[in-house]
């Protein structure tokens, strides 16, 4: 089953939010707008939209406040990949060129600006200061998520803890700030709207952990890009921090390859095999699974409706997603 199959009978209104979005970036400045709409176009699962509307299932749904929100969260989450862009040197996204690549790395930095700021502006549609604070701290922790991912590139010696506190901030907390604010919107109790974020960070924990792993198990022509593409960038993901707890011999094949000048997909090539074949993808996979019995359990508190089996049916989605 698709994804979008689990969440159809909200399709209706994810169509309303996806024209808020296109209307929302929209600027007077022909590169800004250009620039904008690219990746907007190129598409996307607009999966925090979805975690939005759900969590407003639980309380009063009306879809102009819900709206306020699912299209400030989706600009979020769009400012970040234009920034990530950059930082990455990535060429393409989603099959498309980046914004980088089409135009520079400035006119990039100044449209994920810009989309940040529109996602602000049209927040303000929603008169609660409590979702104001709540999007201003996701916010900051997305910008340390981003800090932090490039302090910790090509550095051999982190640790678990500074890995789980890195995906938290780049990916977990705006999908749990997504279920948190759908509930503020809608005025769900308190217990309830702690519940949703809760279950939002751990699926978003988990989520992450297995993108993770499909990048050292899934094939160049299903990632659209090299496998261990994020290792050849620098970045330890939970796959090679596990190698690196296990095998010292690894370490040091690791800290020579990154000593390369022009280190190349094909450098990568034993690496892989390395983690695939030594049982890090397996450890990663079951620290996934863990993450994904806590989403299931905070959802134990929450009122039986057709919102929390689809959230049920988006975790076991999630959890299937391995190679």
């Amino acid at each position: 089953m698709k994804l979008a199959m689990i969440y159809s009978f909200l399709k209706q209104d994810l169509a309303i939010i996806e024209e808020a979005v296109n209307e929302t970036i929209q600027s007077d400045n022909i590169v800004l707008r250009e620039a904008s709409s690219q990746l907007l176009n190129a598409g996307g699962k607009r999966i925090r939209p979805v975690f939005v509307l759900l969590a407003g299932k639980f309380g009063d749904y009306q879809i102009d406040r819900m709206k306020a929100v699912a299209v400030s969260l989706e600009l979020i989450h769009t400012a970040s990949l234009v920034h990530d862009d950059v930082i990455d040197e990535a060429e393409v996204r989603r099959g498309e060129p980046t914004i980088k690549s089409k135009w520079d790395n400035r006119i990039a930095m100044y449209t994920g600006d810009y989309i940040f700021a529109r996602s602000l502006e049209n927040l303000s549609a929603l008169n609660d200061p409590k979702a104001h604070q709540i999007l201003a701290k996701t916010m900051v922790e997305l910008c340390l998520g981003e800090i932090e991912q490039i302090k910790d590139k090509y550095d051999v010696h982190q640790n678990l803890r500074q890995y789980l506190r890195r995906i938290k901030r780049k990916t977990a907390i705006l999908i749990a700030s997504s279920c948190r604010l759908g509930a503020i919107a809608a005025g769900v109790k308190e217990e309830e709207e702690m519940a949703l974020y809760r279950y939002g960070y751990y699926v978003g924990m988990s989520y992450q952990i297995i993108d993770d792993v499909l990048d050292f198990t899934e094939s160049e022509e299903q990632l659209g890009k090299p496998a261990g593409s994020d290792l050849l960038q620098g970045n330890i993901t939970l796959p090679v921090l596990i190698t690196l707890y296990k095998d010292s011999e690894f370490k040091d094949d690791l800290t020579e390859l990154f000593m390369k000048e022009n280190l190349e997909p094909y450098h990568m090539a034993g690496v892989i095999e390395t983690i695939k074949s030594n049982g890090s993808i397996e450890k990663a996979l079951q620290m996934s699974d863990r993450y994904l019995d806590k989403a299931y359990k905070a959802l134990e508190t929450l009122p039986q409706n057709r919102a929390k089996q689809t959230l049920k049916g988006i975790a076991k989605y999630i959890g299937k997603r391995r190679a």
